[in-house]
């Protein structure tokens, strides 16, 4: 019987818990499919890993044989992978929509010169993942955005920020403006994205800036198109980093400078343990991006 490792990891993330709510939080997946997922893999088995009580959820008898048995299946499936691709000379990189933007082609030129014969394979991460891979061990290295849930159990490093400016249907009041003050948005509806939680919702609602003002949802998106196809139908507004307006110019959405919030920083992060190779991607990443800012004087996306 074969068995996905993404159901063994679910498995530990819940043992390790005791709780579906957090175990859902820590993997960034709603309760309702870790909960869907639990069953199928106890269907698979045909045995019950798990009893609920008021408490959480406590491993059955079968339940714990399985859990001291996945920890060391799991490390060695990760390092079948990891000396696998190294061996084929594939350095998988996650990246999330609009993180590194036009450096990523420098990163991924500089890598190349430094390791002949390597390709690096660019994954782009669903917004509702912002660790863009790196919690489920999915890439050794990825391009993202800080802050990001989980950012104290990897290594971080900010490449460079940017300021946010705020993404508007045309059609919105506002949208002729030169710049707008944040709290003159307070007000609107917003779009987000379905990991938005802990610092990473704070962050991209702008909560400390808002003097406590509630926050209205207009929809939540998952992928760059819908989530500009939400904004220029009207639905609602959302702050972006200000390279967006560059990479995501779409017909019906007008990006506008925000006054009275802070920039985003766009981050290189890594595993514990991420190999040779993406020690050598982080390298390249620092080195482009420190030149570049030496060489025209300022930090853009």
């Amino acid at each position: 019987m074969d068995v996905d490792t993404r159901l063994l990891r679910y498995f530990a993330a819940i043992a390790e818990e005791g709780n579906l709510t957090r175990a859902a939080h820590r993997l960034f997946v709603s309760q309702p499919s870790l909960t869907k997922q639990l069953k199928h893999l106890e269907s698979q088995l045909g045995v019950r890993l798990f009893t609920r009580s008021s408490t959480g959820m406590r491993l059955t008898e079968a339940g714990r044989a399985l859990a001291a048995r996945v920890p060391p299946v799991l490390a060695d499936w990760d390092a079948a992978v990891s000396e696998t691709r190294s061996a084929a000379r594939v350095l998988r990189v996650g990246f999330l929509a609009s993180a590194a933007n036009d450096a990523t082609p420098a990163i991924v030129r500089a890598f190349g010169k430094l390791r002949p014969g390597w390709r690096v394979d660019l994954k782009q991460a669903p917004w509702s993942d912002p660790s863009a891979g790196l919690a489920g061990a999915e890439v050794p290295v990825a391009l993202l955005r800080s802050p990001f849930p989980g950012e104290e159990t990897f290594g971080v490093r900010t490449l460079f920020s940017e300021s946010r400016c705020v993404a508007l249907p045309s059609t919105h009041p506002l949208a002729g403006r030169a710049s707008i003050d944040f709290r003159e948005l307070w007000d609107d509806p917003v779009i987000v994205a379905p990991a938005l939680k802990g610092t990473w919702r704070e962050h991209w609602l702008a909560l400390s800036e808002r003097d406590g003002r509630e926050v209205r949802v207009g929809a939540v998106t998952e992928h760059p198109d819908e989530f500009l196809g939400a904004i220029a139908g009207g639905c609602g507004i959302a702050l972006v980093p200000a390279s967006t307006s560059h990479f995501y110019s779409r017909p019906g959405i007008v990006y506008v400078p925000v006054r009275g919030v802070s920039p985003s920083e766009v981050a290189v992060a890594w595993l514990p343990d991420p190999g040779e190779a993406a020690v050598d991607f982080v390298r390249c990443c620092l080195d482009v991006t420190r030149s570049r800012r030496t060489g025209c004087g300022t930090r853009s996306g």
